[in-house]
């Protein structure tokens, strides 16, 4: 049983209940835009391609539509959250819901997710009593293998059948070439649903079989409202910190750290006024860091950096506009835009095992550097 079933459980709510409360929602920005498309469901692309900016709440608005189009009693368009279709769904078991994700995300969505990702694979979960290996960040052929039983039998109860593919852009080649050919024959009463952050990344042939479904960014004020019924304070800071992504500003508010992490304030205060950064001592603070987050904090920092050398507001960082202004107007224009390709470089290599401090000291040194007169 799931925290989130157990905590309807103990508030006194019947099983039922429970399950349905446990079904994917859209979000309050998602709402008006599933309504318009689902009420196309008779017509609806075999394959579709949901994508956007990341961290608006793609995966969840994908996931709400596949228990839309499994409802039974669908109240305008949308999932009812009470018929026998919804509560399979709410509980996970479904027969004609599928998800295909890369090992690595299932574990990350918890140990029941991670279990059923193996048995879609076709093979032990991870974990299991075969041998133990890194969980994979691609999705392989054989989890689209595994579907082609699924796509052969009748659907459980005459409706739809749908298969939430995420992220899109972890196929490797050979994967979504085999999608590619499921898409060119598509079995009958199957939907595809894709999730991705970046189309470019997918195959050109493999995007011609899909229908798009741009996502936009919510405005700031319903981001911001969402946020604060969450719990979230200075909403509006995390929120320029993820970008105007409600989902990313919510995950960055949970990480534990501030909005602007203290260690890029010390970075830049004395860059903006002509010092030199102690590098060793920052570097002694981000080997303890994953390299992906405090490479993707210089990464904006950058865009800030650039926005002020022509004249703009800073997106990211607004309580740094100050310092960002007058390094930015000492900086070579030229030399910012070096390093922010640079560091688009070294964020590629984040994943990989190198050493910690070095790879840190190395790329603060390279950012002080492009950021002197």
């Amino acid at each position: 049983m799931t925290a989130t079933r157990q905590a309807a459980t103990a508030a006194g709510a019947a099983p039922a209940e429970a399950k349905s409360a446990n079904i994917a929602r859209f979000l309050p920005w998602q709402e008006e835009i599933a309504r318009n498309w689902l009420r196309q469901r008779e017509r609806f692309a075999h394959a579709w391609l949901v994508h956007g900016l990341a961290g608006i709440g793609k995966l969840q608005f994908a996931a709400a539509a596949a228990a839309s189009l499994l409802c039974e009693a669908p109240q305008d368009g949308l999932a009812c959250g009470a018929c026998h279709a919804c509560t399979w769904v709410a509980a996970g078991n479904h027969p004609d819901l599928r998800r295909v994700r890369p090992e690595a995300v299932a574990l990350e969505e918890g140990a029941e997710a991670a279990a059923e990702a193996g048995e879609d694979a076709g093979e032990p979960a991870a974990g299991g009593g075969a041998a133990k290996r890194a969980p994979s960040k691609e999705i392989r052929i054989d989890q689209l293998r595994a579907l082609e039983s699924w796509f052969n039998t009748a659907t459980h109860r005459g409706g739809w059948r749908v298969a939430l593919i995420y992220p899109a852009q972890a196929m490797n080649v050979v994967s979504a070439n085999a999608l590619l050919k499921v898409l060119e024959e598509p079995p009958p009463h199957t939907i595809f649903l894709l999730v991705a952050d970046a189309p470019d990344r997918l195959l050109p042939t493999l995007l011609s079989r899909c229908r798009r479904l741009p996502l936009p960014t919510p405005a700031p004020s319903a981001a911001r409202a969402w946020l604060q019924a969450q719990g979230i304070d200075d909403a509006g800071d995390w929120l320029a910190a993820a970008g105007g992504a409600p989902l990313g500003a919510l995950r960055l508010a949970q990480s534990g750290e501030a909005a602007c992490p203290a260690w890029l304030e010390q970075l830049l205060l004395p860059l903006a006024n002509g010092k030199g950064s102690d590098v060793g001592v920052l570097a002694d603070q981000l080997e303890k860091l994953p390299a992906a987050q405090w490479i993707d904090a210089l990464q904006r920092l950058y865009v800030d950096l650039m926005l002020a050398g022509a004249g703009a507001a800073p997106r990211y960082f607004p309580g740094l506009a100050e310092p960002v202004a007058r390094t930015a107007a000492r900086a070579a224009p030229a030399r910012l835009a070096e390093t922010a390709r640079w560091l688009t470089r070294q964020r590629g290599l984040a994943g990989h095992p190198l050493n910690a401090k070095l790879f840190a000291h190395a790329a603060l040194q390279r950012v002080v550097l492009s950021c002197q007169a």
